[in-house]
């Protein structure tokens, strides 16, 4: 009930078009990284699965190094890449310079933020895909080869369905983790949603208000993903769910049966 709240001008600005163009930009922020970081997590996970050291070792230091970091710090460090590499060329000997184009116009804040993201997130995805591949019992993998099955086969048919499993929760809690992440790209002027806001209430200084919006679509997002994730959890671990449903139900009915021969003696 605290008028400094000023909840009438926050209602006014819940469906702003700024507003709303922002969590547009937000979700396409999210889902971009989130591919992206998926692809690159399973790539590094494979390889720091494999028995071959000249696979695992920079798939290690590649984990270490971008899970290591801040995604702050690694937004920054991309949006000023130019500072570094002032132009991006491609050189070819008794030819001379074939191609060549500025950094600013490549690495702009949009292409900066999902690169950034992307590379701080896949640390993350890349240790949770390695343990759902663990997660897999050694002799169900060397049974389907003894069956003849091929590693792209068993791969398919063996273990990523049963890693699934493992691998969906924390996904999904990093998935939505990576959501709240993405207001980080406000600081490289990526007009997310918290960008928009800022944008808003540096005219009106009307800042809590803003602030109030900002976190209600947040938190409807948010609830759609949880949404989401439970039904998806729910799809790969039914068969859990039938094998514990028919154990229940064989453990009613059995006690049942056992109390009526009791009586019955």
């Amino acid at each position: 009930m605290n008028p400094k709240l000023q909840w009438p001008i926050a209602g006014s600005y819940l469906f702003n078009p700024l507003i709303m163009n922002g969590l547009l930009v937000t979700l396409i922020v999210t889902a971009l990284v989130m591919v992206i970081a998926v692809v690159l997590g399973t790539i590094a996970a494979l390889m720091i699965l494999s028995p071959s050291r000249l696979l695992s070792t920079p798939a290690k230091v590649f984990v270490w190094f971008f899970r290591g970091t801040p995604a702050l710090v690694q937004l920054i460090l991309w949006y000023n890449l130019a500072l570094i590499v002032p132009r991006f060329e491609l050189w070819l000997p008794g030819l001379g310079t074939i191609f060549s184009i500025s950094t600013n116009d490549v690495m702009t804040p949009l292409v900066a933020a999902v690169v950034g993201l992307s590379l701080h997130e896949s640390g993350y995805m890349a240790e949770i895909i390695r343990n759902g591949l663990q997660s897999v019992n050694q002799g169900q993998r060397e049974a389907a080869l003894c069956l003849g099955m091929k590693p792209s086969l068993l791969m398919r048919r063996i273990i990523i369905p049963q890693a699934m499993r493992v691998i969906i929760p924390p996904s999904g809690n990093e998935t939505i983790n990576l959501l709240k992440t993405t207001s980080l790209v406000s600081v490289v002027a990526v007009g997310d949603l918290l960008y928009s806001a800022q944008s808003i209430y540096a005219r009106t200084f009307e800042t809590i208000p803003l602030l109030l919006v900002v976190t209600f679509w947040y938190l409807v997002v948010v609830a759609i993903m949880s949404i989401g994730q439970f039904y998806l959890e729910r799809y790969f671990s039914r068969d859990n769910a039938t094998r514990q449903g028919k154990g229940m139900l064989k453990a009613t009915f059995g006690n049942a049966f056992s109390v009526r021969r009791r009586v019955t003696q």
